[in-house]
């Protein structure tokens, strides 16, 4: 923290300097998701040094980003590494709608817990 004030570069306005702090967007047009939102409400509330860290040098929208890609493609994988070794399958799907619908759900739960757990709040 302490070679961070050294990068910073300030502006004077009246007898206060101001540290000349923004917010890259260099994304494009990605759209946060459920998984991002939940991340930086955890760093806001929880981490707060890393939160402030992250925005000072202006890799928070970044790491958002990469947080919810990440989670958002391991609960795939994870959904279907469990559906595959359940045999929850099309055939299952035109059997039983509800059954697979029950284990689907179940599957997502694990998945989303799992993901939580290890990235989301971590």
């Amino acid at each position: 923290m302490k070679n961070l004030r050294v990068k910073l570069e300030y502006h004077q306005e009246n007898d206060y300097l101001i540290p000349n702090v923004a917010i890259k967007n260099n994304l494009g047009n990605y759209q946060i998701g459920k998984y991002g939102y939940l991340r930086l409400d955890y760093l806001k509330r929880i981490k707060k040094g890393y939160y402030t860290e992250l925005m000072l040098e202006g890799t928070l929208p970044e790491h958002i980003v990469a947080i919810d890609k990440e989670a958002n493609k391991q609960v795939r994988n994870i959904i279907k590494n469990l559906a595959k070794a359940n045999n929850v399958d099309e055939m299952l799907k035109e059997r039983s709608p509800f059954e697979w619908v029950r284990l689907m759900n179940n599957f997502k739960n694990t998945a989303e817990e799992i993901v939580l757990k290890e990235l989301i709040y971590n």
